[in-house]
C-alpha cells in the first residue's frame, strides 16, 4: 500500500473517531502488528474576515395622523315657539276657551265666572284680585261696595283733571275669575291656572297702561313679593306695557286708611294723565 493510500485510510479512521492502531506481534507466518499513532491531520482554519461597517438604514419619519373625518352639521332653522296668547286673539275667543271652567278648586263654590267688563279696546286696564259675593252673583267685576268706590275714583278724578272718560271707557278684570271661598286670597296654583287667561286678556287688548289694584294683582303681574307700599308711586312694566300699582278699593273702605286714600288718588291721577293726555 502506498503512503498516499495509507494517509487517506488513516484520515478515514480519524474521521470515524479512531485514534490508535494496533499491530500484531510478528510470527513466523504473520508479521507482528505495530501500534502506530495516527498522523495528526491539520485542517485549514477559515480566515476570519474583518467586520465591515454597515450604515444603518434610515428610519422614515412617522406618518402624520389621518385627518379627522369632516362631519357636516346641518343648518338649524330658527323655530318660533308658540306664545301663551294665540295669534289674533280676542276677548270673545278667550271667554269661549274658559267655558264652564273646572281647572282649579275655585269652581266648586262659585255661582258665575267673572270674566271682565268694559271697553275691549281700552287704553287703560284695571286688574283686581278676584270676585266677591256681589260679583259672583252678577258675573261682573267690581259691582259691590269696592266696585262703587272704584267707579267714583275713576270718574271723579277724570272730571277734576279735565279728562272726559267714564268707567265704561276702561276695561276691568281680575286675576282669578271665580270667587275664593270666604273672600280669602287666591292660592298660588289658582292664580297660575287662571293667570293664563289674564295674560291673554291683556295681550289681546294691548292697553297703553295697566293699573294693578292691591298686592295680589301686583304679585301676579310683576312676579315679586313686595306689597303695595313698596311698589306704588313709581312705574313698572308688564310685557313692555307701563304698569302702576295702587291700593285695592276694598282696602280704602276702611276708615283708618285716610292716608292710603290720598295716595290712591295720586296714583290714579298719574295713570290717567299718562294714558289720556
Amino acid at each position: 500500500m502506498s503512503t498516499q493510500d495509507l494517509r487517506a485510510r488513516l484520515e478515514y479512521y480519524r474521521d470515524l473517531g479512531v485514534k490508535d492502531l494496533y499491530r500484531r506481534s510478528a510470527t513466523a507466518a504473520q508479521p507482528a502488528l505495530v501500534v502506530e499513532s495516527a498522523p495528526e491531520v491539520v485542517f485549514a482554519q477559515p480566515i476570519a474576515k474583518k467586520p465591515v461597517a454597515v450604515a444603518p438604514k434610515p428610519v422614515p419619519p412617522p406618518l402624520p395622523p389621518p385627518p379627522a373625518p369632516r362631519i357636516e352639521i346641518p343648518k338649524v332653522t330658527e323655530i318660533q315657539l308658540p306664545g301663551m296668547a294665540p295669534e289674533n286673539d280676542t276677548l270673545d275667543r278667550i271667554c269661549s276657551d274658559i267655558g264652564d271652567c273646572t281647572r282649579c278648586r275655585l269652581h266648586l263654590g262659585r255661582n258665575k265666572i267673572v270674566f271682565g267688563s268694559g271697553n275691549p279696546v281700552s287704553k287703560l286696564v284695571f286688574v283686581g284680585e278676584g270676585p266677591g259675593a256681589d260679583e259672583d252673583e252678577q258675573g261682573l267685576p267690581f259691582v259691590g261696595r269696592a266696585g262703587q268706590l272704584l267707579t267714583q275714583m275713576i270718574e271723579g278724578t277724570s272730571a277734576k283733571e279735565g279728562i272726559p272718560i267714564k268707567r265704561d271707557d276702561v276695561y276691568i278684570c281680575n286675576v282669578v275669575k271665580c270667587r275664593p271661598p270666604d273672600n280669602r286670597n287666591p292660592e298660588p296654583d289658582e292664580m297660575e291656572i287662571c293667570g293664563q287667561f289674564l295674560f291673554r286678556q291683556l295681550s289681546a287688548i294691548q292697553p297703553k297702561a295697566i293699573c294693578a289694584l292691591g298686592s295680589t294683582a301686583a304679585k301676579a303681574l310683576l312676579g315679586g313679593k313686595d306689597g303695595v307700599t313698596k311698589l306704588r308711586g313709581k312705574w313698572h312694566k308688564w310685557r313692555d306695557i307701563p304698569l302702576i300699582v295702587t291700593y285695592h278699593p276694598s282696602y280704602l273702605l276702611r276708615a283708618y286708611n285716610q292716608d292710603a286714600k290720598r295716595e290712591a288718588w295720586e296714583d290714579l291721577k298719574k295713570v290717567l294723565h299718562f294714558v289720556y293726555d
